[in-house]
């Protein structure tokens, strides 16, 4: 199995996570959702990745798999007016990785990132490890510690 940016960066901290694999399908409508169906994963602990911007600027977003991003949410809880997805031609470019294997962790560039409220409640929650078809899974305090953020409220 390939070492990841992800995977390299939480090393370097220190965080012990579990690996994952899973036959990613690129045909998926929603893939947190065919990702935690070929685990055997409660949706709401797999957790989906999302890149936006926040009044122009890049930013990122952790959500359960099952759930819907609230943009006015997202805009209030990163300080801006206006929040809206990023095209994902610029999420690739911005982050080195591809739709389907968006890591929060290791991103080649650091942004604003925040992480569901929800999601910080359970005791392990399953995210993209930086490549498709593998997660890793850790403690939410773990990644919250890893990324340096706080838990908000984003959804509907």
């Amino acid at each position: 199995m390939s070492s990841t940016p992800a995977l390299r960066a939480l090393a370097s901290l220190g965080i012990d996570v579990t690996l994952h694999p899973y036959t990613y399908d690129p045909k998926a409508e929603a893939t947190g959702l065919q990702a935690a169906d070929a685990l055997g994963i409660d949706p709401a602990l797999m957790l989906k990745t999302l890149m936006v911007e926040v009044d122009g600027k890049p930013a990122c977003c952790i959500i359960p798999s099952d759930r819907q991003l609230s943009m006015k949410k997202v805009a209030a809880a990163l300080g801006g007016k206006a929040a809206a997805m990023m095209p994902a031609p610029k999420a690739e470019k911005l982050t080195g990785y591809h739709v389907g294997g968006i890591s929060p962790f290791g991103q080649k560039r650091a942004v604003p990132t925040v992480i569901e409220t929800t999601a910080a409640t359970a005791p392990r929650v399953w995210i993209n490890a930086g490549q498709r078809g593998l997660l890793l899974s850790l403690a939410p305090e773990a990644a919250l510690q890893a990324l340096n953020v706080k838990a908000l409220p984003l959804i509907v």
